[in-house]
């Protein structure tokens, strides 16, 4: 749950909100909420109304304000584009309307629009139009709130060709309408899980779950409803042949207008797509699933027990004193790693753990340093322990950004002592991308170059995790000099490998996009590519160096060997995270061709 502390990104706590959604929700939906903040909300059928948005892993809430009920307004996994909006909404006046962020999330929905059901549609006052769809752009989003007044009546023909009256209940509140007439889903409570055994590390605070769509929905009306069971039979059938009419999928926009200065909504909500593109597509490969112990069967009989926090961080404590423990040999110390990148895939609360316990996180940085660097033998060549175990503690530090953005240890850890443990972070993980060795193309050497691009590979996915939580420094406290974009990408100039290290990035994209590569990328280098391209064009945008570098060297690559036409071959258009990286790679493109005039760099 968001928390307030000394990191200025994170979102301020709401106790009542807050009460409110520990009450109302099961445990593991409660702890996986990132954030929550009030904002004027304009939809379809919404029109102006001041409500609280909020944030999980997986979808969007909205709540009253002040909280009553808690639905579903999208799931991540349907969602096409995030954008800040910059223009003046003409509702708001004063102060609010220069300082409010308005950000137009666009999603998919087979719902149908509200015109398309118009025969089931309110007694409207005289003069009132339909709903109508938004407008792609428009600052003042005009749409229509149903104005309902007592009970509307409907009549219905049934099998028999008798007319019957149909009553439907009003809505709850005139600035709360029937969640049904919202397009909007109330939010589902998983089914209580059988009690556990003993747990272990390994065992997840939260299995998976996705929210449903509104394909998946069905408007059911009991015994205990107003609606009599047989008017209601009738009522299932007659949506049940309006459905199937209407499945085709459509765009539907979502308005959100946060009347805040320090507003962190549409960084979280970024940051949460960005989060859940990822461990989506992941997710679609078996092996990332068998890693993380999610089996393929969604019954609740085959979900892992979960454990509490208190015991979470009984055994993280255990796991770190023998981590931290004086003398530990090189063997011990990579199972105990091993153990805990495990463990961390799976449970969310281990993470939030480890940016609390800052002595792990240090104590991973100087055995990087050592085992990369200064272990390192005179003549310059790596050896295959060093790499394994580099590459462990690349992997497991990257593991431990992911869905922690508004854990506030971790950006004071990070910010601390001006970024002191971030530099060494940064200056570490960079190495020469060639390998040195007396035997080239043997068997050892081979192994060897393996091993070699396993750690660059791990480096660039931490190297990402850097580069997202630059841009959130970068947009949101432009007064700090450290911990933005262009402080990560200076702080690692005075390593003498940097140069080669980003062109190994930049040809293993060229290499994936281009011809030479026919099959299709697999989730994992999908996600892999898509964390590439972010870093490249981070170099292009906001350094100077790297950007004359990348075109002086890359232009041509990138003229003639990646194109957007391959790409989309290459990318399943299936995996969620297909169509962001087509934009970064159309960005790319474009940023290749034109001189660098950017200077952002000098100022972050």
């Amino acid at each position: 749950m968001a928390r307030t502390g000394s990191g200025a990104l994170l979102s301020r706590r709401n106790i009542k909100l807050d009460s409110f959604l520990k009450r109302n929700t099961e445990r593991e939906v409660y702890e996986r909420i990132r954030a929550y903040e009030p904002c004027v909300v304009i939809s379809e059928t919404i029109n102006k109304v001041y409500m609280h948005v909020v944030l999980s892993d997986e979808c969007v809430y909205l709540t009253e304000y002040p909280p009553r009920t808690l639905t579903t307004a999208f799931n991540f996994r349907r969602v096409r584009d995030i954008e800040l909006i910059n223009d003046l909404p003409d509702f708001l006046s004063g102060k609010d309307r220069e300082l409010c962020q308005h950000i137009r999330i666009t999603y998919l929905t087979d719902r149908p629009t509200a015109k398309s059901r118009d025969w089931l549609r309110w007694d409207r006052k005289e003069g009132l139009p339909p709903a109508v769809p938004l407008s792609r752009r428009n600052s003042h989003c005009p749409t229509v709130a149903h104005n309902v007044e007592g009970f509307p009546a409907h009549r219905i023909q049934n099998e028999n060709g008798t007319e019957e009256v149909l009553m439907l209940p009003p809505p709850r509140s005139a600035s709360w309408p029937n969640p049904e007439s919202l397009s909007l889903l109330q939010v589902p409570h998983p089914p209580t899980q059988p009690p556990c055994k003993s747990p272990s590390l390994y065992s997840r605070s939260s299995s998976p779950s996705s929210c449903p769509s509104p394909s998946d929905q069905r408007l059911n009306i009991t015994e205990s409803g107003q609606v009599p069971r047989r008017i209601g039979s009738v009522l299932s059938r007659l949506l049940r042949r309006d459905g199937s009419n209407n499945q085709v999928e459509r765009e539907a926009e979502l308005h959100l207008y946060a009347v805040s200065q320090t507003s962190r909504l549409h960084l979280h909500l970024q940051s949460t797509w960005n989060s859940f593109i990822i461990r989506s597509t992941l997710l679609l490969d078996p092996l990332y699933r068998r890693r993380c112990s999610i089996s393929s069967d969604p019954s609740p009989e085959k979900r892992l027990p979960s454990i509490s926090l208190e015991r979470t961080a009984y055994l993280f404590a255990q796991l770190s004193a023998e981590l931290l423990q004086e003398e530990i040999s090189v063997e011990s110390l990579y199972l105990l790693l091993q153990e805990l990148r495990t463990a961390a895939h799976r449970n969310i609360s281990l993470r939030r753990l480890f940016w609390r316990s800052s002595e792990v996180c240090a104590f991973l940085v100087e055995t990087l340093e050592e085992s990369l660097h200064g272990c390192q033998t005179l003549s310059g060549i790596y050896t295959a322990d060093q790499l394994l175990l580099s590459t462990l503690i690349i992997q497991t530090l990257a593991v431990m950004f992911r869905e922690t953005e508004v854990e506030p240890a971790r950006h004071s850890l990070l910010s601390a002592k001006k970024g002191a443990l971030a530099s060494r972070m940064l200056l570490a993980l960079i190495c020469d991308p060639e390998v040195q060795s007396e035997n080239r193309g043997s068997l050892a050497d081979c192994e060897l170059r393996a091993l070699l691009a396993d750690y660059l590979d791990a480096a660039c996915s931490l190297l990402f995790e850097m580069v997202l939580l630059g841009q959130e420094a970068s947009r949101y406290s432009p007064a700090e000099n450290f911990l933005s974009v262009g402080w990560i990408l200076r702080v690692m100039q005075p390593n003498p490998h940097l140069l080669a290290f980003i062109s190994y990035q930049a040809r293993r994209v060229v290499l994936v996009l281009s011809d030479l590569q026919e099959s299709c990328l697999s989730p994992a280098q999908s996600v892999l590519l898509f964390q590439r391209c972010r870093l490249l064009l981070a170099c292009l945008q906001y350094n100077s160096q790297l950007a004359q570098h990348l075109r002086s060297h890359f232009r041509e690559e990138f003229r003639y060997s990646v194109t957007l036409s391959c790409a989309k071959e290459k990318l399943p258009p299936h995996y969620p995270i297909s169509q962001p990286t087509l934009r970064l790679i159309d960005q790319i493109l474009t940023l290749h061709k034109l001189p660098h005039t950017n200077t952002r760099d000098k100022g972050l």
